[in-house]
């Protein structure tokens, strides 16, 4: 271990973080980007989780919280963020490069998991922005697909090129060793583009109203307690109005102690 690592350990407090290796990172245009970092042996996480990520500041460690896209069983964590230009962390963690140290907590934790969900058919996972990282960890399980029979990933941005993973999503995560099979029948992409022209347009509420939130998938053109679940993820204003929405429909919110009809990440919102 060299010195310059050596100091961020002791300047971190071991108890709750550790220090990795940034291996790759991936700016998919000029405020958003990707990374992945070493993985301790120790690290453990069910596929939704979110985990502390940060950077030294000038006298404690800057963290934030940070959905982990990739699946538990990957030899490396990858993470996608938003560039903030004048962000505490994100002004210095958008100009990492591979070999750069980062910190990362030690436990992850997390809402957005299979077990706080009830037994259902179809899984309907609503992300927006930087909120489809949850979910590009849990189509990669291929528990999900045991437990689901359908899983659609909804991903609504503001432009194309806010569309993260689009081609690994497209192909329906083909080449990927475990899934790929499963994904080819039972996962559904919907991407959606509010502020230039794409293939879909429009919110997801919309989508939901007007029936696109259907396309090709198989069942009735409508969410039901008694067969659908849902995950959210992104923005405050789609997780209210769809936590609201699906409340009227009597959908009931689910937990970790006790799961329900649909989740949201409570420690982003709250």
């Amino acid at each position: 271990m060299s010195d310059r690592i050596k100091e961020k350990a002791r300047l971190a407090p071991s108890a709750i973080l550790t220090v990795e290796q940034v291996r790759s990172v991936r700016h998919w245009n000029e405020h958003l980007f990707s990374f992945s970092i070493s993985r301790p042996a120790s690290f453990r996480f069910r596929s939704g989780e979110f985990v502390m990520i940060g950077l030294q500041g000038e006298s404690r460690p800057l963290l934030r919280a940070y959905s982990i896209a990739s699946p538990s069983y990957a030899e490396e964590l990858e993470f996608l963020s938003i560039k903030v230009p004048n962000g505490p962390l994100t002004s210095r963690l958008q100009r990492i490069e591979p070999g750069d140290d980062v910190f990362l907590g030690r436990k992850p934790t997390g809402t957005l998991v299979a077990d706080a969900l009830l037994p259902g058919n179809r899984l309907f996972l609503l992300s927006t922005g930087t909120g489809l990282a949850p979910f590009l960890s849990l189509i990669r399980d291929p528990d999900i697909y045991d437990r689901f029979g359908q899983v659609v990933v909804v991903h609504s941005v503001r432009q194309v090129s806010d569309l993260a993973f689009r081609v690994d999503l497209d192909s329906h995560l083909a080449g990927d060793p475990l899934v790929q099979d499963q994904a080819l029948v039972q996962l559904s992409y919907l991407p959606t583009v509010t502020r230039e022209s794409f293939r879909t347009q429009g919110r997801i509420a919309t989508l939901m109203e007007d029936g696109r939130l259907f396309e090709g998938v198989t069942g009735p053109r409508r969410l039901d307690p008694a067969t659908d679940r849902v995950m959210m993820c992104g923005s405050m204003a789609m997780i209210r109005d769809f936590s609201a929405r699906l409340a009227a429909l009597g959908f009931a919110e689910g937990s970790n102690a006790k799961p329900g009809h649909f989740v949201i990440e409570r420690a982003f919102v709250d």
